[in-house]
């Protein structure tokens, strides 16, 4: 407990005579900007920020020319441990690490995965995660899908990231290879929840949390289509759900693609290079934000991976006018 370690503050703050009758949560939000208030929150009621080196309640009241005294938190109490493969990374600075996820590899240790996922080697090579909510995780791909994705270095990052992803103000763009030939580009605006008869899938429902989707035409071949996809929210294999429901099943997926069948009259080549596509065709290729600490857009592109770009390339060849 930091009120009893004889361990010196990170940081000592004073707080001004304007600031009396103000709540200390409040207060310490304005004044330590690298933190979200509900961090702020639970550091009060761990101990780890002392006002005149005592614990105070978050809704506490400041009289005015107290001492604030911040020590820095222990790392979250998880088992998740650093393990050196590679992964990799395009682009680092003191705040943000962007990678692009490999299809196959797990975010994070859960059931089923208790290690060599992408947090696992983040914590390898970069230690200080562990000193972050969820080593810096503030946004997934799923398992079977490859991408980008940023991840936050810095408590500041955190709080900003966790911030503009909740505002909508972080732009996701994919591409997608469907099963299908829509006209032209559309919006799905449909709530998505558990799957009332499969608990491990995602539905479009009618009590679910609003999902909306944006998507547009980038080329055809025959019944299948490649689809720029942009996401407004962000809920649990929302763009996988979304098509499957508007009858766009992604290529490979199999939750959401029904029985994995290639399209009808398919050439024999086509047929089984289709058949032998074996997760959701999915890839996370732009990624754009503005960085947390600088006042300027990140903007990121990934090329597709080996395997959509063969599966795409043998699609293109063909004729689909014969």
């Amino acid at each position: 407990m930091a009120g009893e370690s004889s361990d010196a503050p990170v940081e000592t703050y004073n707080v001004a005579a304007s600031c009396e009758g103000e709540r200390v949560d409040s207060t310490l939000a304005l004044m330590l900007s690298d933190y979200s208030r509900a961090r702020i929150q639970t550091m009060l009621r761990d101990g780890h920020i002392l006002v005149d080196g005592s614990r105070v309640r978050p809704a506490s009241r400041l009289t005015g020319f107290e001492t604030v005294s911040v020590y820095r938190p222990p790392a979250p109490k998880h088992s998740w441990n650093a393990q050196n493969f590679p992964i990799t990374t395009v682009y680092t600075d003191a705040d943000v690490i962007v990678v692009n996820k490999r299809a196959g590899l797990v975010v994070h240790p859960g059931a089923g995965n208790p290690d060599g996922t992408l947090v696992n080697a983040l914590l390898s090579a970069f230690p200080e995660l562990s000193a972050l909510p969820r080593a810096g995780i503030v946004h997934r791909l799923d398992k079977d899908t490859s991408g980008l994705m940023v991840v936050a270095r810095s408590e500041l990052a955190h709080k900003v990231l966790v911030q503009e992803l909740s505002e909508r103000r972080v732009s996701r763009k994919y591409l997608a290879l469907a099963r299908g030939s829509p006209v032209a580009g559309a919006s799905v605006d449909a709530p998505i929840g558990r799957d009332r008869r499969h608990r491990t899938r995602m539905a479009v429902v009618s009590d679910g949390r609003e999902a909306i989707t944006h998507f547009k035409v980038r080329e055809k071949f025959g019944p299948y289509s490649l689809l720029r996809v942009q996401l407004e929210t962000g809920r649990t294999h929302q763009i996988r759900v979304h098509l499957a429901h508007i009858g766009l099943p992604l290529v490979g997926d199999p939750v959401y693609g029904g029985r994995p069948k290639p399209a009808a009259k398919l050439p024999a080549e086509l047929r089984s290079a289709v058949m032998a596509f074996q997760r959701q065709a999915l890839h996370a290729e732009e990624l754009a934000f503005m960085h947390p600490r600088e006042d300027r857009e990140c903007l990121f592109k990934a090329p597709l991976p080996v395997d959509m770009h063969k599966l795409i390339a043998v699609l293109r060849a063909h004729d689909f006018d014969e």
